[in-house]
């Protein structure tokens, strides 16, 4: 219960997960889901040669001059050689594969570019340590639209 599905065929019935019902963006209208990150860090990935351990996202809300964004925190095996390159890339990714992030990144009309920071190694696993939920039935979560997991993550980071 609580996850999401896809259905790959109809007969017989097979049916993908997708992610789970808490876990999506969707502070401006983007409806941005855990298969639509997965494929975009994915093409991201291909593009620049990088490899991502984990990671986690969540919106930035509008201020006072700033259209908001998506705040992501990234942990990779292997880095990308350019960061902006990655950047460039994720947010391409995003757009292709998420009509709805598309719109809303047009002109930066709703959402500025994702802004990206490097965790280090093994930064997920500490903090899942540490909250005590080591083990194949905890994850990290993908994507949420609140901001309570990544400041946590982030403040256990020193970042």
């Amino acid at each position: 219960m609580g996850d999401t599905i896809q259905f790959v065929t109809l007969n017989p019935f097979r049916i993908k997960v997708t992610g789970r019902l808490k876990h999506f963006i969707n502070a401006f209208g983007e409806e941005l889901i855990v298969d639509n990150a997965d494929r975009a860090v994915a093409l991201a990935c291909e593009q620049t040669g990088a490899v991502v351990n984990d990671y986690t996202a969540a919106p930035v809300y509008f201020q006072q001059r700033a259209n908001g964004a998506h705040e992501w925190l990234i942990e990779f095996e292997h880095e990308p050689l350019d960061m902006s390159t990655f950047i460039l890339a994720l947010d391409r990714a995003l757009q292709q594969v998420n009509s709805d992030y598309e719109a809303k990144r047009q002109k930066d009309i709703a959402l500025l570019p994702p802004v990206v920071r490097m965790l280090p190694s093994d930064t997920f696993n500490k903090w899942l340590k540490m909250k005590g939920k080591m083990g194949g039935q905890h994850k990290v979560p993908r994507l949420s639209n609140e901001r309570v997991i990544i400041e946590e993550i982030k403040i256990f980071a020193g970042i």
